[in-house]
């Protein structure tokens, strides 16, 4: 096993394309998974910070240069890069993008190349999840073995239809409270959101739904745990367990799961 150290040093940064439209809730959980509410500090491809200021209107309107690194300073080890507006329905940018994964995906530069794609669908509109957007995506950009996860935010808003669901059935308060979110697990499974993204020409490698990123007390280790089952190769795994400075539950689990494959390995190697 290489060190971590020595990954770093050859892979650089761990670098995450966000895709997904706008009020996804894509800031709000890249906030949460660097345990910040501050904005990130924008660089261009060469390092060089750029003024906020200056795209904060292209940013209001949902439009971003891909190539544009955001890096939060509480964690500076993750470099996010966030899709370009193509969920608008923009021919140049859904080219562009394709290009940007294209490019980072095989890259020679290893300290360039994205690691893994985060699609987000918001699920405050489960009923139009599935938008031209994700249709487009999904069946169009070969991610040249980078891997894809569908990650649903907003996955509380069908809390409040399942508890009213509930309550409709005549349950009390505190069963509604208590039963909406698997409620709201039957209500997800039943759109068959999931299934029709796994049935594309591109599918994601897996799925995760993440809710209620705006709370301290919110939950990013299925997103991270999914994330680096997906990677698949050791040194990608480590380099994303690197950047956990406040997870240590994720960084004991893949340490444990190490030793464990190392002494059944031995074991094998004895009993034969």
């Amino acid at each position: 096993m290489e060190p971590t150290q020595n990954i770093r040093e050859k892979f650089g940064r761990f670098r995450i394309l966000v895709v997904g439209r706008a009020n996804a809730g894509k800031t709000t959980l890249l906030q949460r998974i660097c345990n910040t509410t501050e904005k990130p500090e924008i660089f261009d491809r060469d390092g060089n910070k750029i003024d906020a200021a200056v795209v904060q209107g292209t940013v209001n309107r949902g439009y971003h240069d891909i190539e544009n690194e955001l890096v939060f300073r509480s964690n500076q080890d993750y470099v996010f890069h966030d899709s370009c507006g193509f969920e608008s329905g923009g021919e140049d940018e859904f080219k562009k993008m394709k290009e940007f994964v294209l490019d980072r995906a095989s890259t020679t530069k290893l300290k360039e190349r994205i690691h893994v794609i985060w699609y987000c669908i918001p699920m405050d509109e489960y009923h139009r999840a599935i938008t031209k957007a994700e249709e487009r995506f999904f069946s169009e950009c070969d991610t040249n073995n980078v891997p894809v996860i569908a990650v649903f935010t907003k996955f509380d808003a069908l809390w409040d239809d399942a508890y009213g669901q509930l309550k409709r059935s005549g349950l009390t308060r505190r069963e509604c409270s208590n039963g909406a979110p698997e409620r709201a697990k039957e209500i997800f499974a039943n759109t068959k959101i999931w299934d029709r993204l796994r049935e594309t020409q591109y599918p994601p490698k897996d799925c995760v739904c993440v809710a209620e990123m705006e709370k301290d007390t919110a939950d990013c280790v299925p997103l991270l745990e999914i994330t680096t089952s997906a990677l698949g190769e050791e040194a990608m795994q480590m380099l994303l367990i690197s950047t956990q400075r406040t997870n240590m539950a994720l960084c004991v689990k893949y340490a444990v799961e190490k030793v464990l494959i190392i002494y059944i390995g031995k074991a094998r190697k004895w009993s034969s």
